[in-house]
């Protein structure tokens, strides 16, 4: 968790999912932490972290069972997971370098023939 982030802590807390499904950390079927254990773990409020989990479910990402756990859904989709990761990490090289969207897309499709 970044505390001097201006991403609210429950988008980090999604997006700390999505990291390890898209890094093949975490697997469908999986269950995730209870919230309540997150909450304390991280030191952040309980409903943080509902909400973060609230957002992957929204996502389709994870099922939400009332009295137990979140559990990674079976269709999550781990192929675009990763891609959108790896086009974020793209996105933030390409904008520290100073590259405009036309730039950075013209380099994205040169690599992609490439291969």
């Amino acid at each position: 968790m970044d505390f001097q982030s201006d991403q609210p802590l429950a988008d980090q807390v999604a997006g700390s999912v999505r990291a390890a499904l898209a890094s093949g950390a975490a697997e469908p079927g999986d269950r995730l932490p209870s919230a309540r254990n997150v909450a304390a773990a991280l030191g952040i409020n309980l409903h943080t972290v509902l909400r973060g989990y609230q957002q992957l479910r929204d996502e389709g990402l994870v099922e939400l069972r009332r009295g137990r756990t979140a559990v990674i859904s079976g269709t999550a989709d781990q192929l675009g997971l990763r891609l959108a990761a790896a086009a974020e990490e793209f996105a933030k090289a390409a904008r520290q370098a100073g590259a405009s969207e036309e730039e950075a897309l013209a380099a994205a499709r040169q690599a992609l023939r490439a291969i």
